[in-house]
């Protein structure tokens, strides 16, 4: 007998009441899986959704669409008697910072309604050094679940900075421990391909003694996301675009934007492991952002920086506007810092601070941002208001 502070119960009934637990959540797991629905859209659809969200990167939207409904498809139809099996094809984005990676792969998980999780590859190194298990992505992805793990088995995990887990030395392996770089690339091997794998639900070495949940990745979709630095000057160099002779007959290659020939053969080049990049079948690529797009950024998503500041004053019964020349100014700054789309919300966030610190308490009911303004505020000069 177990003997509690008002009661006692006997061993036999504790095993018996573990087991009628494990059944009842066995249960419950087969008829998540087998009412399992996604809102599966076509491609062309998924593309439309995209575009109200993301700006330009029409080619990378298209290869994307194709990429999911293919892998949804697949898991819907799982079940039919054809001896074709259908294998998954993780997706790997290669772009400058600030381009819309994170943004379409998120827009595309809250369109399907599937649970999504982003995950730094940064933090990753072997077991038994300091840093993160691989198996803790799967935790994040548990947890924005509610540990429905028949869910989770359906959900889309973003891997972002992958590149930074190059191997050190790319075709030059080292001799010593690459406890970040190779090592972590054998782990993810097992996730991305498809196996059971046994989860810590709470994190892995800060919780040893915790029970692990069994979670089956098979139909997890990946999606692979890096800057991959210098990446344009390995394309460059394998397509050899400066020879002169037969080689270069015939051939049209655009120098400015290499990104758009990228291969299996260049991740290997960069550093990645043959076998990582074979379970990475479909890549694209985003351009960097120009001016207009920038612009166009800021104005004309749904969920544009410009009308989400002006939804933030207009609760507070303000009416905010901001005049095109402040706009442009705005634009300008981003394009000299080189952040992508990631750099405007800093810059506008400089310019709007003293204005959302102050105006809440001020008898306006109106408010223009020009170009004047917004100079003195992102270069810390004087402040002053302007009055519509």
């Amino acid at each position: 007998m177990i003997y509690g502070l008002t009661g006692a119960i006997c061993e036999n009934c504790i095993r018996t009441a573990a087991d009628l637990i494990r059944d009842a959540q066995q249960q419950k797991q087969m008829e998540s899986k087998k009412n399992f629905q996604v809102k599966l859209l076509k491609p062309s659809e998924i593309k439309r959704r995209l575009d109200q969200y993301v700006i330009g990167q029409d080619e990378a939207k298209k290869v994307i669409s194709v990429a999911v409904y293919n892998h949804y498809k697949r898991i819907m139809y799982a079940g039919s008697t054809d001896d074709v099996e259908i294998e998954k094809s993780n997706i790997v984005m290669v772009g400058d910072t600030g381009t819309g990676k994170t943004l379409i792969a998120k827009t595309i998980a809250k369109m399907l309604e599937v649970p999504f999780c982003i995950a730094d590859a940064t933090v990753f190194t072997e077991a038994g050094y300091v840093g993160e298990d691989v198996e803790s992505i799967l935790t994040r992805l548990l947890q924005a679940a509610d540990y429905d793990v028949a869910k989770a088995e359906r959900g889309i995990v973003f891997i972002d900075e992958i590149d930074k887990i190059a191997r050190k030395g790319a075709d030059n392996p080292s001799i010593t421990r690459d406890v970040s770089g190779e090592g972590v690339q054998q782990s993810l091997l097992k996730l991305l391909e498809g196996s059971k794998v046994n989860v810590p639900p709470q994190g892995g070495r800060k919780h040893p003694e915790q029970q692990f949940i069994e979670v089956d990745t098979q139909n997890i979709l990946f999606i692979g996301s890096g800057a991959f630095n210098n990446l344009d000057k390995i394309i460059a160099e394998r397509m050899n675009t400066n020879v002169i002779g037969y080689n270069a007959k015939n051939r049209t290659v655009d120098k400015d934007n290499m990104l758009q020939y990228v291969s299996a053969q260049d991740f290997k080049t960069f550093g990645l492991i043959p076998e990582l990049c074979g379970r990475f079948p479909v890549i694209t690529y985003l351009n960097a952002l120009d001016a207009t797009a920038l612009k166009r950024i800021l104005t004309e998503p749904k969920n544009a920086l410009i009308k989400q500041y002006v939804k933030l004053f207009e609760l507070d019964g303000i009416r905010l506007e901001f005049a095109d020349e402040a706009i442009d100014y705005i634009v300008e700054k981003a394009v000299e810092l080189k952040l992508g789309a990631r750099g405007l919300r800093s810059i506008v966030e400089k310019i709007m601070t003293n204005a959302m610190y102050c105006f809440p308490d001020s008898k306006d009911k109106a408010i223009t941002i020009d170009k004047k303004y917004a100079q003195e505020q992102f270069e810390h000069s004087i402040f002053r208001f302007l009055e519509d």
